[in-house]
């Protein structure tokens, strides 16, 4: 594939077919920067393959912090609203036909404290269950880390599907490699994926594009080794830190050249990435593209911000192929 640099795009609110091909409305909930949301809508390039707009509207979408409020608002559209979802109701959320969203991770990632359903975070993924018997949206879609599948030798996942499961859904779990759908980088993603029970059919899980060769970190962000300015937006962000000290669970991670990089983690201190041929840590923008965010979606914060946003975010180009998946079943009800 040939590498190229995006060129400017409207916002994805402004790059919408006319009105009567935009089927079914979506609702996001702990929407973040808006990697999922991205995805879902489609309509954008990356790395000169164009993923085509889908028959999807996003009615609402809603997220806590302020700072992924500012970049979602700025790159997708102004349908965003800040709040705190364990104090928003479901009541006051527009109908929706599908509700997606990334319930937070960090209490059941590998990396993380690991207090699953012990935390008041881990417990979140309940705010999907007021909005799902309120709605009765026909599809949900709840992301999340792999970890979540094993912890408690698999009884966090088994509760969390029993409680999705109780408001009237059939749920099953799509477990998804990132670099078999060319995304860059060495990342799995679970995607719980429920249809209301009075339904007929599923979705179909997502096949590879990429099974035999996958693309490298090379590939991704080859272009950009010269490059120190703004002239891609994000790319004269990057911490320069020297080697991550020893303990605490932190290293260093020197990607490779000719392999999928290294997963892009939220938390800049831990797992230090380092550029496979530059002595130097990864850019905002090169972490970005690695996630498959195109160079006209930026961020518009400060380096360990942004970092935050792109290492919390759904990539793209996965979510584009699950929300393909959901629309063709949509399409046979």
């Amino acid at each position: 594939m040939t590498q190229t640099i995006d060129q400017a795009l409207p916002l994805a609110a402004e790059r919408e077919p006319i009105q009567e091909q935009l089927e079914w409305s979506v609702c996001s909930l702990f929407a973040g920067c808006g990697g999922l949301d991205y995805g879902f809508l489609g309509g954008f390039r990356y790395m000169g393959d164009e993923y085509e707009r889908t028959a999807f509207n996003i009615r609402a979408a809603y997220e806590k912090d302020s700072n992924a409020v500012v970049t979602y608002q700025n790159n997708i559209g102004d349908h965003i609203v800040e709040a705190d979802l364990t104090e928003y109701s479901p009541l006051e959320m527009p109908a929706h036909d599908v509700l997606i969203g990334g319930f937070p991770c960090q209490d059941f990632s590998s990396c993380g404290p690991k207090r699953g359903l012990q935390s008041e975070r881990g417990n979140l993924y309940k705010v999907f269950l007021g909005v799902m018997e309120h709605h009765r949206p026909k599809v949900v879609v709840a992301e999340n880390v792999p970890h979540i599948l094993r912890m408690d030798d698999g009884r966090v996942i088994e509760t969390i599907l029993s409680d999705l499961t109780a408001v009237g859904y059939n749920f099953r779990v799509w477990t998804l490699f990132a670099p078999r759908f060319g995304v860059p980088q060495n990342r799995t993603r679970v995607f719980l994926v429920g249809v209301r029970n009075d339904l007929n059919g599923f979705p179909i899980e997502p096949q590879a594009t990429n099974e035999l060769e996958y693309n490298s970190i090379d590939w991704a962000i080859g272009d950009l080794e010269n490059v120190i300015d703004e002239s891609i937006p994000n790319q004269s962000q990057f911490f320069r830190a020297s080697k991550a000290k020893n303990g605490n669970g932190q290293g260093d991670e020197v990607n490779r050249i000719g392999e999928p990089s290294y997963t892009i983690r939220a938390n800049a201190k831990s797992r230090v990435h380092f550029h496979y041929n530059l002595e130097r840590r990864l850019t905002v923008r090169e972490c970005a593209r690695l996630q498959t965010f195109p160079d006209e979606f930026v961020f518009p914060h400060s380096t360990t911000t942004n970092i935050m946003q792109i290492g919390n975010a759904v990539p793209p180009i996965l979510s584009h192929h699950v929300a393909r998946s959901i629309q063709e079943y949509l399409r046979t009800l």
